[in-house]
């Protein structure tokens, strides 16, 4: 078969198998055929300290004592360092301290070293894998070049070296990256996200393995299922694929072995084979096809259960003997993509339509993944109610797509924007002056997305993938791209752009709109529908990546980074330039438009506690709406198809655009946004005055009822009604106007709405939703909207709610231990408050500490940032995410006095 561009030779290989520790006692790394291990630790050295000859230095016998040493399969320079104890990240990530980090010493290339142990012999043969290195690298075995940089070049550049003759009982593996430019090169970027690393990402970022084989070797399984209607009943198709590659002078007849088995539920594995004949020194598709009478079909999370299945492929030669196996994990669904008449577009799972709610992702600064952790801000999406995340150029370990399909959450991915990666000539913003694509660069192109797709093909959870973000790429770049994937059986939609400015013509529209904002705009911001076409990222159509600007943390963590001249910046300097924002030549290098809104609203911050609050209050607000608008207008005329919120998470300790902080402490935007994505929810129309109904289940539907209430400052009640309704399944709707209700508001009022299930028994609220309206909403001036924000000519007047009489709030917390699912033995807690007061108690927030008064995270809270009618009561539920220590409560409302309660 013809493989694609530069990989005619080179084969990516994402290959997962037990751990060469767990099959192998000895110190060899690899022993026996299939078996894959990754070089497991590092010596690192500046060329400028280490010796010149690349070749001596990929020999045994080189003193590396004075060498930095790291016990870890992969990091970049400045990860590495970090790993190594000569930085600390709580000390590079206090106030500004990251400028004072030495550029100088990344400008010239560093030194990979590792010394391993294997066991060559005859019928034995080696390779050496690469998933990219970050940019480009020389690559040494045992005194021998393997590949210099214009072989193993891109970020995402995977590659499968044959070494077998190159290695011997103990060898050398020294691996040379060169210094790394956003503009140049094909790397993991950061546009204008955060500061940028000072290495730019530099170094062995992925794993780079070795593999054993026999003479028959198989390139990264491939799991192609087609699946019959309807789903649950009828039969599937499995194909396993793999390519071949007869690395022996003579022809061979080997024995393709397939097996297909569910994991973590009963059920019996499936084998079967057949034989191949293939040329010498050729490489060649092996593919085995089987029928599943009933397959379990894999859904996202909200929709219903993720069962996985167990794929392996091996090749025996010669008497039986085995030569290679390949192994994935895979789902049975299926993910299409339609445009409708307006030219966005909707994505389909399962044949159902999928509204696509989530948010964008940012890795660590400096590239460190840990696997425990993405555990953990899965937990956090899922608890949010959002159903995917946005990968934009930043795909990446196997690991994140592993827990993805564990926990059923999509993942759309993609190249990203704004450097190397869209030089187009078309493009007219990149920030300097960038080179055009030459022929070197389609090459590394190319191959990394040979390798990208061969990594994600066989994962449920993808969704999709977008060969360009901002910009389409041109008209050589794009059909590559596309045979690249199609050439990895790959089968979920692929998109030209995540924007609306142009695209390949044979490729037609990406259906996806990328027009802002990304700075703070007011709740009515999302409802301003009317006429759609001048309203930008209002709730319509599919808005690829937009947010309102918020996300500040709370303040335990800004004490964490900021120092106290930081501090006081936040809120006695609004407009000054702030190093924890974007790049200093960002338009989002300060908080001025934010500030601004906040000033307005709700006047000038008398402390550091105050306006902190105020950003609760405000960030709060913002996400809230722009879930609900967007989940609202599922069923509207013109649908909101989807929405990606920018962002989910920050790099770094930032002051915006993360949904939760640095240090994975929900605050403000979080619950709001987790209040806007509840699956059964009611919301308010800001511009409307309307109520929407909003179902994003597949299987929830009948008799519901909305109580709706609102009462003013002093806790008298304006308007009190409730309305019955039904509702179904995936749908939204309008259920009734609130227009007459909200006439006369003097200076603000409170609305409350509460979702129930009027067909049950329980009498439980499926949600419970609480706003604050002033008299007027913020006027937006839409002609004069920029990329990024729209002007306000006109604010709402929250000043009315700095002087609310103090509520009286009892509140008692109480510890309760439970069984998880998988038997271990878990705590929660639950906590009571309690209004006596005539008058509501506004925007109470809670926070679980340990002894010492720190904040026990990560966390997730049942509501939080929650305001009290007069007289009302409840209660709400906060679960660590693994062993906590808990010790009390800490209760602070804008008219609750502050309080610590300990828990019992």
């Amino acid at each position: 078969m013809q493989l694609p561009l530069t990989i005619q030779v080179l084969f990516s290989a994402i290959l997962h198998t037990p751990s060469a520790a767990a099959l192998n006692p000895s110190n060899v790394l690899v022993s026996t055929p299939g078996q894959i291990a990754p070089v497991r630790a590092w010596n690192l050295q500046s060329s400028t300290k280490a010796a010149s000859n690349l070749e001596a230095l990929s020999r045994p016998g080189i003193d590396t004592s004075g060498w930095i040493h790291v016990n870890t399969s992969k990091c970049t320079l400045m990860g590495c360092l970090l790993e190594a104890g000569i930085y600390n990240d709580t000390e590079l990530f206090y106030s500004d301290n990251l400028r004072r980090v030495d550029s100088k010493q990344f400008q010239v290339p560093w030194l990979y070293r590792q010394e391993f142990e294997l066991d060559p012999g005859a019928g034995k043969y080696f390779h050496l894998l690469t998933h990219g290195i970050t940019s480009r690298a020389d690559v040494y075995l045992n005194g021998k070049r393997v590949a210099d940089k214009k072989t193993q070049a891109g970020s995402y550049g995977g590659h499968t070296y044959h070494v077998t003759d190159l290695v011997d009982k103990t060898n050398v593996l020294l691996i040379q990256p060169y210094p790394t430019s956003y503009y140049y090169d094909f790397a993991l970027g950061w546009v204008d996200w955060n500061p940028w690393p000072v290495d730019n990402g530099t170094g062995v970022w992925r794993d780079v393995e070795v593999k054993q084989t026999g003479s028959v070797a198989l390139g990264p399984l491939r799991v192609v299922t087609q699946l019959g209607t309807p789903l649950e009943s009828s039969p599937a198709n499995v194909t396993l694929k793999s390519r071949a590659q007869n690395l022996d002078k003579t022809a061979v007849t080997i024995t393709v072995t397939g097996t297909v088995s569910p994991e973590r539920y009963p059920g019996p594995p499936i084998t079967w084979s057949q034989t191949v004949t293939l040329p010498p020194l050729s490489t060649t598709d092996v593919t085995l096809t089987i029928k599943i009478s009933k397959p379990a079909i894999w859904w996202p999370k909200q929709w219903g259960s993720q069962p996985l299945y167990h794929a392996e492929l091996s090749v025996s030669v010669y008497n039986n003997t085995l030569s290679d196996h390949v192994s994935a994990t895979f789902g049975f669904r299926t993910v299409t993509s339609k445009l409708n008449s307006y030219n966005d577009t909707t994505f389909f799972v399962n044949n159902r339509p999928f509204q696509v709610l989530g948010a964008g992702y940012a890795p660590d600064m400096f590239l460190r993944f840990s696997p425990i952790k993405f555990e953990s801000e899965a937990q956090y999406v899922l608890d949010l109610g959002f159903n995917t995340i946005r990968l934009e150029g930043k795909n990446e370990h196997p690991e994140l797509y592993e827990v993805a399909d564990r926990l059923g959450i999509m993942i759309l991915s993609g190249w990203e924007c704004c450097d190397k990666w869209e030089a187009w000539s078309y493009n007219q913003d990149l920030a300097v002056p960038t080179p055009v694509w030459n022929e070197e660069d389609y090459g590394i192109a190319n191959a990394s997305m040979f390798h990208e797709a061969g990594m994600l093909q066989t994962h449920p959870s993808v969704l999709g993938y977008l060969i360009g973000s901002d910009y389409w790429p041109d008209d050589k770049a794009a059909p590559m791209y596309v045979s690249a994937l199609k050439s990895q059986d790959w089968q979920t939609p692929v998109l030209a752009s995540a924007s609306r400015r142009g695209f390949p013509a044979f490729m037609g529209s990406p259906g996806l709109k990328m027009e802002g904002p990304y700075d703070w705009v007011p709740p009515n911001y999302w409802y301003d529908t009317e006429p759609s076409a001048s309203r930008l990222g209002a709730a319509f159509g599919f808005g690829s990546e937009l947010g309102a600007g918020v996300g500040t943390p709370d303040l335990s963590s800004l004490k964490r980074f900021l120092s106290a001249g930081d501090l006081t910046d936040l809120w006695k300097n609004p407009n000054k330039d702030l190093f924890h924002m974007s790049t200093e030549t960002s338009s989002f290098h300060n908080r001025k438009i934010y500030n601004t809104g906040l000033w307005k609203r709700w006047g000038a911050p008398t402390s550091l506690q105050d306006y902190v609050q105020k950003t609760q209050i405000t960030d709060y607000e913002a996400t809230r709406a722009q879930f609900e608008a967007y989940a609202a207008n599922w069923n509207s005329k013109r649908p909101a198809t989807g929405m990606i919120y920018w962002m989910l998470t920050g790099a770094f300790p930032s002051l915006h655009w993360s949904i939760w902080d640095y240090y994975m402490h929900p605050a403000g935007a979080y619950f709001g946004a987790k209040v806007g994505s509840r699956i059964e929810h009611v919301a308010y129309d800001y511009v409307k005055k309307s109520v929407f109904l909003i179902n994003r289940s597949l299987d929830k539907e009948g008799a519901r009822s909305v109580d709706i209430q609102v009462v003013d400052a002093s806790g008298k009640t304006l308007y009190s009604n409730t309305v019955k309704t039904m509702t179904k399944p995936n749908t939204s709707k309008e259920i009734t106007s609130l227009d007459s209700a909200l006439k006369n508001i003097k200076d603000v009022v409170f609305l409350r709405l509460v979702l129930s299930n009027s067909s049950s028994k329980d009498t439980g609220a499926l949600s419970h939703n609480v706003y604050w309206l002033s008299k007027t909403i913020d006027t937006l001036d839409w002609d004069n909207s920029d990329w990024f924000y729209t002007p306000v000519t006109k604010y709402s007047d929250y000043t009315a709610l700095n002087k609310l009489a103090a509520a009286n709030v009892s509140v008692t917390a109480w510890s309760r231990g439970h069984a998880s699912p998988e038997g271990h033995s878990e705590s929660t807690v639950q906590v009571t408050l309690e209004n006596h007061s005539p008058v509501p108690a506004f925007f109470i927030s809670l926070n679980l500490v340990d002894k010492d008064g720190r904040d026990v995270l990560p966390v997730t809270w049942e509501d939080n940032y929650l305001t009290l009618w007069p007289k009302e009561k409840v209660t709400v539920e906060v679960s660590p995410l693994g062993a906590a220590e808990l010790a009390a409560v800490q209760v602070f409302g804008k008219n609750v006095k502050g309080t610590t309660v300990k828990i019992g």
